[in-house]
């Protein structure tokens, strides 16, 4: 089933989703083991992973008593598709860019849900 690329864009628009995204391209991780490195809740961790389920960016399983969590690249591929089209344009670090925006206009930062 193929997301919407606004669902897809939605889920990579968090910076601790794509960190978790970056994580699963090593393995498949155990949900407590991606928890790990983040000083936020399981309960945090587990929107978060909700948000990368729905967005069909990643699966999860349960093995025994265990939760796991895969990457699905195919799901990453009608947006890659999409943004090859701007591929003329010179690269731009999104996180940067974000930087930027946040510094140069505070007032219309938007805050993201707190976890």
């Amino acid at each position: 089933m193929m997301m919407s690329l606004d669902t897809v864009f939605a889920a990579l628009s968090d910076p601790t989703r794509r960190a978790i995204l970056a994580m699963l391209l090593e393995d498949d991780m155990a949900v407590t083991d991606v928890a790990h490195p983040f000083t936020m809740s399981l309960a945090a961790i587990s929107k978060h992973l909700h948000v990368l389920t729905a967005a069909g960016l990643i699966s999860q399983e349960k093995r025994g008593r265990v939760k796991w969590c895969k990457l699905e690249p195919d799901a990453l591929r009608e947006a890659s598709i999409w943004m090859q089209s701007f591929g003329q344009f010179e690269a731009v670090n999104l996180d940067a860019f974000e930087r930027f925006l946040a510094t140069e206009l505070p007032e219309a930062a938007i805050d993201a849900p707190s976890d």
